[in-house]
């Protein structure tokens, strides 16, 4: 598996985890998490698309 892939998956799961505490805080519902995840996920995949 690739070392860059392996991070960004790391880096998902921590942004996931801050968007959590951070919606809390803010009263955020589960389809405003939902959307700004995937966007998350979709700009990381291009990210590491454009460097192979």
């Amino acid at each position: 598996m690739d070392s860059g892939l392996i991070l960004l998956i790391f880096l998902a799961f921590l942004f996931a985890w801050g968007l959590n505490r951070v919606r809390r805080a803010v009263r955020m519902g589960p389809v405003a998490y939902m959307g700004v995840m995937i966007v998350f996920v979709i700009a990381m995949l291009a990210i590491w698309g454009q460097s192979r």
